[in-house]
C-alpha cells in the first residue's frame, strides 16, 4: 500500500522492456521499505532516458540541465537538510558533462544519493559513446570505433573521497533495492552505479550478468580499490563485482557548513 503512494498517472514512454522499468521498481521498493513519505523525499534529474523517471515517481523535485543534477541536489539539501534528496543521472550526464560535479560531490560529502543509470551510451541522442563506453564501439560519430579507453568511475569515486560507493545490476531488482536502501539511509554522499542494458544502442555490452558476483566491503578502502580494478569497463570477460564497495562515517557538507 505504501508503494502505491509513489505511483503517478503519467504514461511510461521508455522502450518496452527497458531496464529503466526495473530501476524504477527498485527505487519505489527502497522508499517503501524505508517507510518514507513522499513529502520527505525530493529528486533531481539530468537529461537522458533516465530523466523520464521524474514523471514516474510521485515526489517533488527539479528536472535539471544535462550534467547538472548534482549541484541542484546539493543546493536543495543545503536549503532544507531534513529532506532525503535523490539524484538520477545517466553515464554521459555524470561522467562526461557532469564529471567535475561528480568529483567534487565525492569530496564535499553532501548528504544526497546519486543513482547513475549506466548503459554506456548516450541513448537518448542515438547512441554516441560516453566515458564508460568500451574501445571499438562504433557509432555514427565514430564509424571506425571509439578509440579512447573507458573511465572507471568506481575507482574515481573512491579516489575522490565518496563515503558510500556501490554498483548494482538493474536486472536484479531485489538486490538493487536493498543497496539503494542502504545508500539512502547512509549519512553522506552515496553513489550507486546501476549497470543496465540498452535495447537499441551498444548491444555488444549487454547480458554481462554471468560475470557479476555480489560483494560487501564496508570499511576496507584498500580492498575496495582492488575490487574496483577487477573490471575495467572494456572487457567482456573476467569478474564484475556488484554490491557495496565502501562505506565510511564522516561529517557531511551540511554539518560542516
Amino acid at each position: 500500500m505504501v508503494k502505491a503512494n509513489f505511483n503517478t498517472k503519467e504514461e511510461i514512454t521508455w522502450c518496452p522492456g527497458c531496464s529503466n522499468f526495473m530501476i524504477l521498481e527498485a527505487v519505489k521498493r527502497a522508499l517503501a521499505s524505508l517507510g518514507l513519505k513522499k513529502e520527505e523525499v525530493v529528486m533531481t534529474t539530468g537529461i537522458g532516458c533516465h530523466g523520464k523517471i521524474f514523471d514516474y515517481i510521485d515526489i517533488g523535485g527539479v528536472y535539471g540541465l544535462h550534467g547538472r543534477p548534482i549541484p541542484v541536489a546539493i543546493g536543495i539539501k543545503l536549503g532544507n537538510p531534513k529532506l532525503k534528496v535523490l539524484t538520477f543521472a545517466g553515464d554521459g550526464d555524470t561522467y562526461n558533462e557532469g564529471i567535475s560535479h561528480f568529483i567534487h560531490a565525492c569530496r564535499y560529502n553532501s548528504d544526497i544519493t546519486l543513482i547513475v543509470h549506466d548503459n554506456r551510451a548516450f541513448s537518448l541522442t542515438t547512441g554516441q559513446a560516453t566515458a564508460t563506453s568500451q574501445e571499438g564501439y562504433k557509432t555514427k560519430v565514430e564509424p571506425k570505433g571509439e578509440f579512447l579507453k573507458p573511465l572507471n568511475p568506481i575507482s574515481l569515486a573512491l579516489s575522490s573521497g565518496a563515503s558510500f560507493v556501490a554498483r548494482v545490476n538493474a536486472k536484479n531488482i531485489e538486490h538493487t533495492s536493498k543497496v539503494l536502501e542502504e545508500a539512502i539511509r547512509h549519512k553522506g554522499f552515496s553513489y550507486v552505479e546501476v549497470l543496465q542494458d540498452c535495447l537499441i544502442f551498444n548491444l555488444e555490452i549487454n547480458n554481462l550478468d554471468k560475470l557479476m558476483y555480489k560483494v560487501e566491503n564496508r570499511d576496507n578502502k584498500e580492498r575496495a580499490r582492488k575490487l574496483a580494478e577487477e573490471w575495467n569497463y572494456d572487457s567482456k570477460t573476467g569478474k564484475i563485482p556488484i554490491g557495496i564497495f565502501y562505506q565510511e562515517k564522516r561529517k557531511t557538507l551540511e554539518e560542516e557548513f
